[in-house]
């Protein structure tokens, strides 16, 4: 007896539907981060504490400056557009960082937290950003203020991106010392800004921070050497012995201390040469408390000269304002 062929296949169960889950919109809402968090992400990329630190040395330096020159105060506006231009040139300059070492700072626990390592922005985003501020910064600085100090500006954004983060960073260990020279240029900036050129005591007061810098960055790298070992970036603490690096850090302090005092006879008063004396000297001796630690074979407790170091700066370009009004 033949079988009905479609019966057969009536008879034959059929399998259970897949069920398809849709995502749930609440859910999905909760997943996105918020306006806030994205604020704090593209506010984040500026490295406002770095920023912070950078503007310490530019206001003393257009008070001096207006003084010396003029004897009289910068103009409110003088100093307005400079402050916001060079907090954006600042955190332009650290936006694009961001966005050439994302790569890196994945692989170091400092700076996993960052927004491009969280993949809280999108690359692409960050470098847009980074680019808009900084000619927002160039621009405002050559409109409201000078084209010098608007070149300046220019010159330590490309600086610190292109020939510091691109080339020395990844080359050779040396990069804390040559590429000091971005992180003093808003000593430059301030200066060029109320006279419109460049004097020796600008040249002065920017080696005194480019001097400073070796040693306050050496410690850090002390510190997180196993980080920047990780990611492959030669910091002198990752490819040479501690006690070079305490040596070097003591020779900086000397030179930086040396270099501050010449601005005692080129028109700084009594004051700031106090400060000089006492607040170099002290940096100069917790180098040499670093260097002794490390022959000794102890912890060599880098974050103290790191701290010292940033007290230091604070507190001698404060005296340099302060001093301002005394010349």
């Amino acid at each position: 007896m033949n079988e009905d062929p479609t019966q057969a296949v009536a008879d034959t169960p059929r399998p259970a539907r897949k069920r398809i889950s849709l995502p749930d919109p609440e859910a999905a809402a909760a997943a996105r981060p918020g306006w806030k968090t994205i604020v704090g992400a593209y506010v984040s990329l500026t490295k406002p504490r770095i920023v912070e630190l950078l503007l310490i040395t530019t206001i003393p330096a257009m008070l001096v400056a207006a003084r010396m020159e003029f004897d009289a105060l910068p103009s409110l506006t003088a100093v307005l557009a400079t402050l916001i231009g060079g907090a954006l040139a600042a955190g332009s300059a650290n936006a694009i960082n961001c966005y050439i070492d994302r790569d890196i700072d994945q692989l170091m626990a400092r700076t996993s937290r960052r927004p491009l390592a969280k993949h809280q922005i999108e690359p692409r985003n960050a470098l847009v950003f980074g680019l808009v501020i900084g000619a927002v910064a160039v621009l405002g600085m050559g409109l409201l203020v000078n084209w010098l100090a608007a070149l300046l500006t220019f010159g330590a954004i490309v600086y610190y991106d292109v020939v510091y983060t691109i080339w020395l960073k990844r080359t050779t260990p040396y990069n804390t010392v040559w590429g000091g020279a971005c992180g003093a240029a808003p000593v430059l900036i301030g200066w060029a800004a109320v006279t419109g050129h460049m004097s020796w005591m600008a040249w002065i007061l920017f080696a005194v921070v480019f001097l400073w810098q070796p040693p306050h960055f050496y410690v850090l790298a002390m510190k997180f050497k196993d980080d920047y070992a990780a990611a492959g970036i030669p910091m002198l603490p990752v490819v040479a012995p501690a006690k070079r690096v305490a040596v070097e850090s003591v020779v900086y302090g000397w030179a930086m201390l040396a270099v501050s005092l010449i601005a005692v006879p080129l028109g700084a008063t009594w004051l700031y040469g106090t400060v000089a004396i006492v607040a170099g000297g002290m940096f100069v001796w917790e180098c040499h408390k670093l260097l002794t630690r490390v022959n000794r074979g102890e912890d060599p407790k880098p974050m103290r000269l790191f701290h010292w170091s940033t007290s230091y700066l604070t507190l001698l370009f404060l005296a340099l304002a302060v001093d301002s009004f005394l010349m």
